[in-house]
């Protein structure tokens, strides 16, 4: 169990996302090429941390849906970033329960000749630690 105000607190602190900024207005959720594939959509991880009900984004599969496209932030009217506070969640559940959900090492197995070289630096800075 975590303690939600500080974990809370990290994920806006790391995110730098004004999550009160938010007017619920849903575009970044309707530009979401992975919404079909996540249980809790951009809209909802924004209202989730602003309302400090962090304990289930960090055990949500949904973390490892987002594809870090920024469509959300470009969407979004208020200037709020979505896949920042995706971002931050996922770090912290690296960070306190050791679960990355891809190692360095599992990288070069799924690459071909036609992956480009951002997809693999994307991958090192999103899964290692």
């Amino acid at each position: 169990m975590h303690n939600k105000d500080n974990v809370t607190e990290r994920v806006l602190r790391i995110s730098g996302v004004n999550a009160r900024r938010c007017m619920k207005c849903g575009k970044c959720s309707a530009s979401c090429p992975s919404y079909d594939e996540m249980e809790y959509h951009p809209h909802q991880f924004v209202y989730m941390v602003e309302s400090g009900d962090v304990e289930p984004l960090l055990n949500s599969r949904s973390i490892y849906k987002c594809l870090t496209c920024f469509a959300c932030v470009d969407r979004c009217p208020r200037g709020v970033e979505p896949v920042k506070l995706v971002e931050a969640i996922r770090l912290e559940v690296i960070r306190e329960q050791g679960a990355n959900h891809l190692r360095a090492d599992d990288v070069p197995a799924k690459i071909d000749e036609d992956v480009p070289q951002q997809l693999l630096v994307s991958a090192f800075r999103k899964y290692a630690k």
